[in-house]
């Protein structure tokens, strides 16, 4: 179940704006240690374990947030198309 704000620039919206920034921020900081960790010939496994859960969980954060924005996409669309008849 995703949110809809009626109003994109409420404070719903900006909430939500906010929280997937956060989450983008994330996975951006976890693949630049994730790279710095499969660069090191001497990475222990539990750290890859680590490493990999984590990616695991930003990717699915950026799937639901990728999924989200396309369903608010289709929504836009479809108003659109409703005001033009």
């Amino acid at each position: 179940m995703y949110l809809h704000a009626g109003d994109p620039k409420g404070v719903i919206s900006r909430l939500a704006d906010e929280m997937e920034e956060a989450q983008l921020g994330a996975g951006r900081e976890v693949l630049g240690a994730a790279r710095t960790l499969l660069d090191d010939p001497d990475a222990s496994r539990p750290e890859l374990r680590f490493t990999a859960t984590r990616l695991t969980e930003c990717l699915f954060d950026a799937l639901r947030i990728a999924e989200s924005r396309g369903e608010r996409l289709a929504d836009d669309e479809d108003e659109g198309e409703a005001e033009d008849r």
